[in-house]
């Protein structure tokens, strides 16, 4: 059982992480390449539905270090020649049977909120692959889980890999499991408050041809969601 910490002052130091607005980052301060130009993204407008919950772990305890949402979009830096890679690219998953939606929402280019934008997949860890169909230096990864209501997903993983399998050559550069619940490794990256500025996870410029994410349920429910994924990177 962990501390949950109240952070204003982590909430500038790692906005580079948090962002997902994909301008910057979704769990912290500004990141990126030093001397880069800001990543320009397009952000979903502000839609919150529902009854809040508490945002706890699984099982109710307190989630340490949670991001909360930022008040703009945090600024994200990537290098001169930066462009989305990933819109329209194939999408598998572990779930090849989404409970709702269609696998290929997540790169079809729409982040709104509601229904009819987001894949439901099953409880557990599952994970989500974007085939850019050759290998490229990926500099920042967009992620949009569900913002339509506050809550945190679990055991967000961010994997990049020329090997579809993901069993060799495998580069992890964004992790918040911070008790190795999902079994990958513990991670270092800080939970955080979903919300349409999503999460930017720096690529740090890894050359690969997919992309995988993960995660296992969410502070509100135990399925899986996707709004969209944006891939950002340097066409090799």
């Amino acid at each position: 059982m962990k501390h949950t910490t109240t952070i204003t002052t982590l909430l500038a130091a790692s906005t580079a992480l948090f962002l997902c607005n994909c301008k910057g980052t979704s769990s912290g301060g500004g990141g990126g390449t030093a001397g880069g130009d800001p990543l320009t993204l397009d952000y979903p407008p502000e839609l919150i539905e529902g009854t809040p919950k508490p945002i706890t772990a699984a099982g109710g305890a307190a989630l340490p270090s949670l991001v909360q949402v930022p008040e703009k979009a945090p600024e994200f830096l990537v290098p001169k020649g930066t462009t989305l890679l990933s819109k329209g690219k194939p999408v598998t998953s572990s779930d090849d049977n989404p409970i709702i939606g269609t696998l290929d929402l997540i790169t079809d280019g729409d982040k709104d909120a509601g229904e009819g934008y987001f894949v439901e997949l099953l409880d557990g860890t599952q994970w989500v692959q974007i085939d850019l169909e050759k290998s490229d230096a990926i500099h920042a990864i967009c992620v949009w889980h569900y913002h339509s209501q506050r809550r945190a997903y679990h055991d967000v993983i961010i994997q990049i890999s020329d090997d579809p399998e993901f069993k060799t050559g495998v580069t992890t550069v964004y992790n918040n499991d911070y008790d190795d619940s999902s079994q990958m490794g513990k991670g270092s990256d800080n939970p955080y408050v979903e919300s349409r500025f999503g999460l930017i996870a720096d690529g740090k410029g890894t050359k690969g041809r997919y992309v995988r994410l993960y995660s296992m349920g969410n502070s509100s429910n135990e399925m899986n969601h996707y709004i969209e994924v944006e891939v950002y990177g340097i066409a090799q």
